[in-house]
């Protein structure tokens, strides 16, 4: 196993790598280019001008996150075929630069969708929460408060300019199904897992976050179930599977210890984003907590024991943290939380090396 620290990048994040140099047991900073527009290639000039400066601060680049893709994939328009090329040459490009993993989702429209980016908890830190009652408005007033509540930075999924065109997008995926959006997704597959396959790159798509349906649009990466059906589209293990256990966790029928056991021996899980989440009532609203088994609904412990006993070797990060002593930057990815999540990880993977 392999810590890693998601990082935006010099012109769009405050923490520095310097910082993250500084966390104890991080080797990896999980990158990505984040001006590029979706669905146009990534430059291969800028790639590795990313890697040298993560390599320069003493640290390794071989995961990418937020390679989305077009909508016109998702939705299966005859356009798809040229967003695809362009994928298919972004793989080429970051393999070139030694990136062996890219995480993606295939989300319609939202790439996740929270209801409150500063929900105030009882110790006075606020986290990231999710009211099932506040998506019954207008997605239109939610993109408002997510633009105004971000802090003035842009965050993946809620781009300014992509969304001002919302009603459209909603108009374009009207009559897409589950079973359309996994069909378009199988397309997809077939077309760049060749390409993967020939650069040793593997792609762990994130599931969906919450993993429930939203706005009428569907979803399917949700669960076991969903995963079984998005392997046998492609049993090649370059089709893999980034297990992010809040989005997971957000359904409480889902037990990730057997997720894990399930498929990280078959060898696609290059990546796992760990956090705990909260549940406040039995509708299913959550809000973000600290790492902590006891902060939250989720055992952590058991969590990194089945990635221990199954020998997970990826990589893996923290992932969204509260906003504590003070730090008011990109909602979910300040330093201070994320660096005490990622101690507590690494205590607790250090007590499973040494009791096995």
């Amino acid at each position: 196993m392999e810590m890693g620290f998601r990082w935006y990048g010099s012109q769009n994040d405050q923490i520095h790598l310097a910082d993250i140099r500084q966390i104890p047991g991080v080797r990896q900073v999980v990158g990505a280019l984040f001006d590029i527009p979706v669905g146009e290639v990534w430059p291969k000039d800028q790639i590795i001008q990313l890697k040298h400066q993560i390599e320069a601060a003493g640290l390794k680049f071989t995961v990418v996150e937020s390679v989305n893709i077009h909508d016109d994939i998702k939705i299966g328009l005859p356009s798809r075929d040229r967003y695809i090329e362009n994928y298919q040459q972004t793989i080429r490009n970051l393999a070139a630069a030694g990136v062996r993993t890219i995480c993606y989702n295939f989300m319609p429209i939202f790439d996740w969708v929270r209801t409150n980016l500063h929900f105030s908890l009882a110790d006075g830190s606020q986290a990231l929460a999710f009211e099932q009652r506040q998506v019954q408005r207008q997605p239109q007033d939610i993109i408002h408060d997510i633009e105004n509540d971000a802090n003035g930075f842009v965050l993946p999924g809620w781009e300014p300019e992509r969304l001002a065109q919302v009603q459209q997008l909603f108009d374009a995926y009207a009559g897409i199904d589950e079973a359309q959006l996994a069909a378009n997704l199988n397309y997809f597959l077939a077309a760049i897992i060749p390409v993967c396959e020939e650069c040793h790159v593997q792609m762990a798509l994130h599931p969906d976050d919450p993993p429930r349906e939203l706005f009428g649009l569907p979803r399917i990466y949700k669960n076991l179930a969903d995963m079984n059906r998005i392997v046998a589209m492609n049993p090649s293990t370059a089709n893999g599977f980034t297990i992010c256990t809040g989005s997971l966790g957000e359904n409480p029928q889902n037990d990730i210890p057997a997720i894990i056991r399930e498929f990280v021996p078959q060898g696609r899980v290059p990546f796992v984003h760990a956090r705990n989440i909260k549940f406040m009532n039995d509708q299913g609203d959550f809000h973000e907590s600290a790492h902590l088994s006891s902060m939250g609904s989720l055992d952590m412990f058991a969590i990194m024991q089945a990635l221990h006993e199954t020998g997970f070797s990826g990589v893996i990060r923290p992932d969204h943290g509260r906003d504590i002593w003070h730090e008011s930057g990109r909602p979910g990815y300040g330093l201070y939380d994320r660096a005490l999540g990622i101690t507590y990880l690494n205590g607790l993977w250090e007590a499973l090396e040494k009791q096995s």
